[in-house]
Order: structure tokens, then C-alpha cells, then sequence
């Protein structure tokens, strides 16, 4: 399949073309959520970085097996080997059960990614649901002799994997430079070395979540089921693996090596990494209690905001940086953002709006260097700030021919609704938002028009054009139809 697609690599460092193992298939999985509280605008960055990327691999003609994972069990306060699980500490302090726990932070979660209008993947495994295909994968490295069974619980050996292969190669970080800096917890003795991490944890008294095992009750660590998960769904070998920054090391680090003690060969052949979302310079997380949830963005219930912020500006103000960049969070940064979206939407209506004039004047050639830049800027590894930057260039000719100064024939003004509503609707995922007070302020200007309508059928001129005029004033734009009227609101109100 032809395309120039190139992606970043993390563990090649570089740039490299995309060529799929199986084309036209490709297998994509993801790190979801641990769901022990709201999704916040951390969650959102992964979730709409991959979204475009799904879009846009489907659009190049690739059938994707999307996988997404949801984190319910094993994943352990701090991302360390001790301690309690995430959402069992959750379920104790509101009185519930683990499970209602993970459902319901679950359920929140997918109602935020509708809201930013990102498409779910294919398959969305639970860790809670895939305990004996984990604890076979542990089983497998048991027997390659890269894990070790200890007091109830298996833990992979770091230093005895790194002489047969090479652990730290996506981070970048060696053994010896990790081990001068391991700290020696209390409560790991049963560990041959700090460095190594658990495969499977023998679980407390009192531990809300475990299940049987040939080692005994216990729980799986929370590397094992991206590991296990990921290839259950996409093969022992598959085309990409994305996830935030915060997770090449341990969580990806750690991936990488099971997958290599159990199988002899290394599982992902691109690895995709998105860069943080900051407030004040600081990453933005629940475990340092600095997050805004997409809840509190939607309706503005949270001290650090102006105001509220909708879905599509949200998503705008994700899609404005490149997504191996930093973004840090502010109020004017997103209020830029829904002044750009608007932008975009509004040079969609206004072709939709356009009427072809004969031959006209805009040059075929002028739409040529508008599709080949903007898809020269999906293809350097998603460059979506390059792209909105050349789609902002296209509105100027877009403005132009609505306002008439430029005319433009059947054929270019089709190429050219086509190439905006494809790239800004079906590959940027940004749609046209209907809120309530759209719909109040629609209602009030077909009321408006009705009058208008009568004032014109009585030849009350005046009376008409006063209303037209005050809507212009007020920054709402009348366009009379052969079919009635279309109004729309000017950008720089």
C-alpha cells in the first residue's frame, strides 16, 4: 500500500516509515485507564493522539485491530510491587465493591471519550478478565528461567534476562546505572535483587482482590497484561504500541522483557509515546492531586478555570501541539483553542455555502499545494499543529470566495469541501457542537425570521432590514435562500 507515512519510534529514536507486518491488517494496542477515579485532561491526550491515528491509518485504506486495555486489578499505589491496589484502596474508602468501583470510573470514562468524540476500539480487554492467560504467560517465563517463584509470589530476574538479552533499551537506562539508584523497600526481602519486579503477587490478609494460582491466591503485577493482553488480541509480534511518556519506564520497559523471556523475540515493532500535559510546568496526575477531570472542563467546576470548556475546544487544544510535545494547560491557551475551532467549522459552513461560477479563478494548482501539504503534515509522524496551520492558510481563499472577491468552478470547490471536512471531520475528529444555548439562540432567530418574513410580505423595508442589521451587529450573519434563510456566527465574536 502506497503512503509516506513516517512515525517516531521511541525505541529506535528516530523517525522510521510505517510498514505494516500484515498489510492491509494492522495491529494496534494502547494503554487505557486504571479506573479508580475520573478520567481527567491527562487521559484525554493518549486517548485523542491514537484516535487520529486510527482515522488517519483507516483513511491510507489499513483494516486496524484496535486494542485498548482497562486497568482493574494489579496496579498498585506508587506503580511499585507493594502495597495496595489502586482501585481496592478506592473500593475500601467508599465502602464498595472492587468491581463497582472499576465499573463505574470505567463507565465515566467512556462517556468522556464519546464527548471528544474519539472512535472505541475493537476490542477493550479487562485485566480482571484475563487472570489464566496471564498467569500462563508467567508460567512460560518460569520455564525459560527468567522468573523465580518466592514465598507465594514470581518475580521476573532482571540482572539474568540483561546477560541474555539487553533490558533498559526502549528507556535508555542500564542495569548497573538502576541499580546504584534502587532503594532496598522494606518488605521486598523475598525479592532476589530490588531490580526485579513482579509477575504475580501473593496477596495479604485482607487483600479485596485475588484469585487461585499454581503459587497460591494471589493477584497478577501490573506489567503482565498489557503483555499477555496485547498479544492474546494482536499476535506474539505486532505493529504498534502507544501510551504516554510516563510509561516507557517501568510499564513498557518491564513489557518488553516478558515478552522476550516468554516467547525469544521482542513483540511491538513501533513504539508511540505521548508527551504530558502540564499545569504550571508540573505533569499532570491524579497521584499529585494537580488534574482537572474532563468533567470539571465540561462545566467549569474547578478553581483554576475561567470558565467552561466543550469537548471539540478541549480536543482543539490537544491537536494545536504535536503530540510528542509538552502541553501545558492554561485558561487563554484554550480559549485560543475555541477561537480556532470555531475558525475551522465556520470555513466548513462557508463552503458548504458556496456556489460555483463557470471556469472561475481559483487554480487547480492552488488546491494541489493545500491536499499535498496537509497530508505531507499527517505523514511526518501526525504533525497536527503543521497541519491546522496550512488549513488556517486555506481559510483565507475559503473567505475569499464567500465573500465573492474570488470565484471558484464545480469541480475545485468540490475538491475543496471535500479535503476540509476529510481532514478537520473524519481525520481530526472535530465535529460541529449543538448545545443547549445553540439551540435557544436558534429557536430566538427563527422567531426573529418570522417577523422578519411578515415585515417583508407588508413591505416594511425598514422594519426588515433592522433586523437583519441588528443580528449583523450582534454577530450573526442572515443569508436569504430561495428555501428561507441560513444564519451563522461570525468568528471574531
Amino acid at each position: 500500500m502506497e503512503h509516506d507515512l513516517v512515525i517516531y519510534n521511541t525505541l529506535k529514536r528516530k523517525k522510521e516509515r510505517f510498514v505494516p507486518l500484515h498489510p492491509p491488517f494492522v495491529g494496534m494496542y494502547v494503554c487505557g485507564p486504571t479506573v479508580y477515579g475520573d478520567a481527567h485532561l491527562g487521559h484525554a491526550r493518549p486517548a485523542i493522539t491514537f484516535d487520529v491515528l486510527f482515522r488517519y491509518l483507516k483513511r491510507l485504506g489499513y483494516e486496524v485491530r484496535y486494542v485498548r486495555n482497562i486497568t482493574d486489578v494489579g496496579h498498585l499505589v506508587d506503580d511499585a510491587d507493594e502495597g495496595e491496589d489502586k482501585i481496592a484502596r478506592a473500593a475500601r474508602a467508599k465502602k464498595l465493591e472492587p468491581m463497582e468501583v472499576a465499573r463505574h470510573y470505567t463507565i465515566g470514562y467512556h462517556k468522556n471519550m464519546e464527548q471528544l468524540n474519539t472512535l472505541p476500539p475493537g476490542i477493550e480487554p479487562l485485566a480482571s478478565g484475563h487472570i489464566i492467560e496471564q498467569q500462563e504467560l508467567v508460567k512460560k517465563i518460569i520455564a525459560n528461567g527468567l522468573a523465580y517463584e518466592s514465598n507465594g509470589s514470581v518475580y521476573f530476574d532482571v540482572k539474568r534476562y540483561d546477560r541474555e538479552h539487553a533490558y533498559g533499551k526502549l528507556s535508555g537506562r542500564r542495569v548497573d546505572e538502576l541499580e546504584s539508584s534502587a532503594r532496598h523497600l522494606e518488605g521486598q526481602e523475598e525479592k532476589r535483587d530490588p531490580l526485579d519486579f513482579a509477575l504475580w503477587k501473593k496477596a495479604a490478609p485482607g487483600h479485596l482482590m485475588h484469585w487461585p494460582s499454581p503459587w497460591g491466591e494471589g493477584f497478577p503485577g501490573w506489567h503482565v497484561e498489557c503483555s499477555c493482553m496485547s498479544q492474546k488480541y494482536l499476535g506474539e509480534t505486532f505493529d504498534i504500541h502507544g501510551g504516554g511518556l510516563d510509561l516507557v519506564f517501568p510499564h513498557h520497559e518491564c513489557e518488553i522483557a516478558q515478552s522476550t523471556a516468554a516467547n525469544g523475540h521482542e513483540a511491538v515493532r513501533y513504539w508511540m509515546h505521548n508527551n504530558m500535559i502540564t499545569i504550571n510546568g508540573q505533569k499532570m496526575g491524579k497521584s499529585l492531586g494537580n488534574f482537572i477531570t474532563l468533567d470539571q472542563l465540561f462545566s467549569g467546576e474547578n478553581d483554576v478555570l475561567d470558565q467552561a470548556y466543550s469537548p471539540m475546544t478541549v480536543r482543539f487544544f490537544i491537536l494545536q501541539a504535536h503530540y510528542r510535545s509538552p502541553l501545558d494547560f492554561s485558561n487563554d491557551a484554550l480559549k485560543a483553542a475555541r477561537k480556532g475551532y470555531e475558525r475551522l467549522l465556520s470555513a466548513i459552513a462557508a463552503l458548504d455555502r458556496a456556489t460555483p461560477a463557470g471556469t472561475g479563478n481559483v487554480a487547480a494548482e492552488e488546491i494541489d499545494a493545500l491536499e499535498r501539504d496537509c497530508r505531507a503534515a499527517l505523514d511526518d509522524d501526525l504533525n497536527t499543529p503543521v497541519l491546522l496551520a496550512r488549513l488556517f492558510d486555506g481559510t483565507r481563499l475559503v473567505q475569499a470566495i464567500a465573500a465573492g472577491t474570488r470565484e471558484i468552478n464545480a469541480a475545485n470547490l468540490a475538491r475543496l469541501q471535500r479535503l476540509y471536512r476529510e481532514t478537520v471531520i473524519d481525520i481530526l475528529g472535530l465535529k460541529q457542537e449543538t448545545t443547549n444555548d445553540t439551540r435557544l439562540l436558534g429557536k430566538v432567530i427563527d422567531m426573529l425570521m418570522d417577523v422578519r418574513e411578515k415585515a417583508r410580505q407588508e413591505k416594511d423595508w425598514k422594519t426588515s432590514d433592522r433586523i437583519r442589521d441588528e443580528l449583523k451587529q450582534a454577530g450573526i450573519i442572515i443569508k436569504d435562500t430561495k428555501e428561507g434563510h441560513e444564519w451563522h456566527v461570525e468568528n471574531n465574536h
